[in-house]
């Protein structure tokens, strides 16, 4: 008997490990993805122009949201092969618009920052997955810190103050290096909801599209702090 609990506790396990090392890696893809497309973009003057240069850059700009908003509201109802279409559409359609820090930051401060950024999003992300602490609270909290930033960044349009500017960024890494452990915590719990092959394999990219949205923001937001001008 106590053999066969020990033998499903490590299948539980094994199967859990499985799962979020599927997160993970889509999430790590899509950054790259990301990466690369923003690369290219940034190495292509006329490219640029055309992105930057017309309407069209609202267009990418505000692409990656309704990506977002699809695959949320569709989860369900689409089909596994749908939903990693849409991911991989928006991480590159999100590198379109990241390629826009390249025209305001050196290319050493990035990659300094992306650095910084891979570390602390890997530790706080071990602490959501590891810890035994119920992290509910702080994600109701940071979530209402998000809405406080968002509100912010859009009064900030047309103040335009340095100290409010410096502010959002401070309490933006602050909250995003919490939602990193939280939205860790709540895909580790999903895991244990049970589900079908399917529905697991949408749920994965559902959990890399939070995890990469917090490690997105989180590099915007130490950007904002230490990246350093092109010259």
């Amino acid at each position: 008997m106590r053999e066969s609990a020990q033998a499903k506790a490590y299948q539980i396990d094994e199967g859990l490990r499985k799962y979020m090392l599927r997160v993970y890696n889509y999430m790590t893809m899509g950054v790259g993805l990301t990466g690369i497309v923003a690369l290219y973009t940034a190495s292509s003057d006329p490219l640029l122009q055309l992105i930057f240069g017309t309407p069209l850059k609202w267009v990418v700009i505000l692409a990656p949201l309704g990506f977002v908003f699809a695959i949320s509201a569709g989860l369900n109802r689409m089909k596994l092969g749908t939903v990693q279409i849409l991911f991989w559409l928006f991480a590159a359609v999100m590198g379109l618009s990241m390629a826009s820090i390249f025209l305001i930051y050196s290319p050493v401060s990035i990659t300094r920052v992306f650095f910084i950024t891979a570390g602390t999003f890997g530790a706080m992300s071990l602490y959501g997955y590891t810890t035994r602490r119920d992290l509910t609270g702080m994600g109701s909290f940071m979530f209402m810190g998000l809405i406080g930033i968002i509100i912010a960044s859009v009064v900030n349009i047309f103040l335009a103050s340095s100290v409010l500017h410096f502010a959002i960024s401070v309490i933006g890494v602050l909250v995003f290096v919490g939602l990193t452990a939280y939205d860790t915590q709540r895909i580790k719990q999903n895991y244990y909801e049970g589900m079908d092959e399917e529905t697991a394999g949408k749920t994965a990219i559902h959990g890399a599209l939070r995890l990469y949205l917090d490690f997105i923001n989180l590099f915007l937001m130490l950007l904002r702090l230490f990246g350093g001008a092109r010259s």
